[in-house]
């Protein structure tokens, strides 16, 4: 395909360049904002050479094109619509927020938030599975100082999770990072009791204006720093504008620190950890007593809530149930419902009988293997309806597996087959049962696609 021609047809079929607001891209694909979407004919971009499939998303108009070639794309596309190549323009950010409903905007901020730390906490997951693996197997003496090394590394991201969040949210939510990180640094000063080292250990207590405050850090949370940082960075931003400028280095952190300092010990801390546990607690009853049926459910939706684009607000959610529980078992869920977008796409490639149909469902279905699941869900099985039907019956029958056989992961991030690496450090069981879950997954939602069958345009 010719990038440039690709790009030519592409903007009149976007209603000109005056419907453009604004455009970046990720690794697979065109993320437009549009003035007026409907204005958009997808069922003829979608015809265009190299165009994978295209939809409206999260106050955005996707166009997959493919790793490798969105970039092309974008870079002649950006030319002809005159529009900021900076992938990551604050200005596209805010379009697409406007476009969007108030529980699309909380996923998003939610997202850009935990997305960015996802490497930080694959990195101690994969090391606390490499330091479990040498303790159950003896490979170096327990005492050995390779092991206390490894101990470190591995924790180190969990107890300041608050300073790394801290520094995320407070770019999300226009604040300085540094002094978001400032405050992730108080909730977790060596002052206060660590709980996530030290479990039960009672904390000490101070009185202060006649309150008891008790001198509890908030190592491995989440919740509580959030609030905090989002409290940080109003008062940061309201006093920037009544500080004269010439005072303004001096004045506006000292009385941002100090006052979100107070509002995290005496207030919100506490707050945002009752609500923390509260989810906790939550999920853990209907896993717990919903068991298989809870699977089911979870494993089956989880696609459709993907549609949405909320599905990236629950690494909020897994992240705090590693810092309580130690172990995330939502994750095997949702590489159930992934694989099995996967499985529907295969059934596709072998019963459709169009070439452009053949080309894009074979590599969509592997992405969807290695977790990326939008090119074949809004590319072939979404398009076709029915075996993203025959999808979500495999992820439910997936998913009622992995919560039958406990499977769990000690991160977030990872699904499909590389989640395997972060199965693998909690026990051999483990990782067969998830990877029977994954073949139930795929099998199911392939045979299920098959069944139901599909009806393709004539071309």
């Amino acid at each position: 395909m010719d990038p440039k021609e690709s790009a030519k047809q592409l903007l009149p079929l976007l209603g000109g360049k005056e419907n453009i607001v604004s455009a970046t891209h990720c690794a697979t694909r065109l993320r437009i904002v549009l003035a007026d979407d409907d204005k958009a004919d997808k069922k003829e971009i979608e015809k265009i050479d190299g165009v994978k499939g295209a939809f409206l998303s999260s106050g955005q108009f996707q166009i997959i094109f493919g790793t490798g070639m969105v970039n092309k794309v974008f870079a002649e596309f950006a030319g002809l619509a005159g529009i900021d190549t900076n992938d990551d323009s604050d200005d596209h950010k805010e379009a697409v927020k406007k476009k969007m409903n108030p529980f699309a905007r909380i996923a998003r901020t939610l997202s850009n938030i935990f997305v960015p730390i996802i490497p930080a906490i694959v990195a101690s997951g994969l090391l606390m599975g490499l330091l479990g693996m040498m303790q159950a197997f003896e490979w170096v003496e327990p005492d050995s100082s390779l092991i206390v090394f490894l101990d470190i590394f591995s924790s180190a991201a969990f107890i300041i999770l608050p300073i790394l969040i801290g520094v995320s949210a407070a770019k999300e939510f226009g604040g300085n990072p540094y002094l978001g990180a400032v405050m992730g640094g108080i909730m977790t000063h060596p002052a206060l009791l660590n709980p996530w080292i030290l479990g039960d250990a009672t904390p000490d207590y101070i009185t202060f204006l006649g309150f008891d405050v008790a001198l509890i850090g908030y190592q491995g949370t989440v919740i509580p720093v959030l609030l905090v940082v989002w409290f940080m960075s109003k008062i940061e931003r309201n006093l920037r504008k009544v500080v004269p400028n010439a005072i303004d280095l001096i004045v506006t952190p000292f009385v941002t620190v100090i006052l979100t300092g107070f509002i995290a010990m005496l207030v919100v801390g506490p707050v945002g950890n009752f609500i923390g546990d509260g989810i906790t607690e939550v999920l853990n009853l209907i896993y717990n007593y919903g068991g298989v049926f809870a699977g089911l459910i979870f494993g089956g939706l989880y696609s459709a809530i993907v549609i949405t684009g909320v599905h990236h607000s629950f690494h909020a959610i897994e992240a705090g149930l590693i810092a309580s529980l130690g172990f995330n078992y939502l994750l095997p869920i949702w590489a159930m419902s992934n694989v099995a977008q996967g499985g529907a796409g295969l059934a596709v490639f072998f019963k459709s009988k169009l070439a452009k149909t053949k080309e894009i469902s074979l590599p969509a279905s592997l992405s969807a293997f290695l977790g990326i699941t939008e090119p074949v869900i809004f590319g072939v099985n979404l398009k076709y309806r029915k075996p993203f039907i025959g999808a979500m019956i495999g992820g439910a029958l997936g998913g009622g597996y992995v919560v039958l056989t406990n499977v769990v992961a000690n991160a977030y991030g990872l699904t499909g087959i590389p989640m395997i690496a972060i199965a693998a450090p909690l026990g051999m069981d483990n990782v067969i049962n998830y990877l029977i879950g994954l073949v139930i997954a795929i099998v199911g939602a392939f045979v299920a696609t098959w069944i139901l069958g599909f009806k393709e345009e004539d071309e």
